[in-house]
């Protein structure tokens, strides 16, 4: 019953955070959002005993690719002052936020050390390694998946440098080929005059 419990508000929880990815109008904010969702998605992959795809979640996407992803939204054209103004706005419902994934993260944790079950998954054997059966399942049978998955992500990365590169009005780029082909006769004239008295 009570696992049935934190499986629900963990999906709640999840619905919750996709839905305000959706709908929020600040680029940072639908990023903030996204890192709940990502962390709700970690605790239920706890809830379904596999630990290596909750640490691969919370460390690749919620540690790096997030941040990425808020570098490239920061360094569009958006109004830091607002941005900054807000923050203490905000900082009791970060709060309120950080507070709650840790009482999730406490609650998983006890709920696996009593060595509970969730209904409706199977009991594993005991020298069972779910990061074998991943790999397994993962580079054979679903190897084309995975492939284009990497590909996307790929094409993601590139996206966001081409984002992050574009021409802005009065930016001043260096032509390195220019610079190296400059004659110094022509950049500098040597004026001689009579020193003062």
């Amino acid at each position: 019953m009570f696992q049935a419990i934190l499986f629900y508000a963990f999906s709640g929880l999840l619905l919750a955070a996709a839905l305000g990815v959706i709908f929020s109008r600040n680029p940072v904010h639908a990023i903030m959002f996204l890192v709940a969702a990502f962390f709700q998605s970690a605790v239920l992959w706890l809830l379904a005993e596999a630990e290596f795809l909750a640490i691969i979640l919370v460390l690749v996407y919620v540690g790096a690719v997030m941040v990425l992803f808020l570098f490239v939204v920061m360094m569009l054209d958006i109004n830091i002052e607002e941005a900054r103004g807000g923050l203490s706005k905000y900082a009791p419902l970060g709060l309120i936020i950080a507070a709650l994934m840790i009482v999730e993260l406490i609650q998983v944790i006890r709920f696996r050390s009593d060595g509970e079950v969730l209904q409706g998954f199977a009991v594993t054997p005991e020298n069972y390694s779910n990061t074998e059966a991943l790999g397994a399942v993962l580079y054979t049978e679903h190897v084309y998946a995975f492939e284009i998955a990497s590909v996307i992500l790929l094409l993601a990365i590139v996206a966001a440098i081409t984002l992050t590169m574009r021409k802005r009005p009065g930016l001043k780029a260096q032509n390195i080929s220019e610079q190296v082909a400059v004659d110094p006769k022509d950049r500098m004239r040597i004026i001689k005059m009579k020193s003062e008295s």
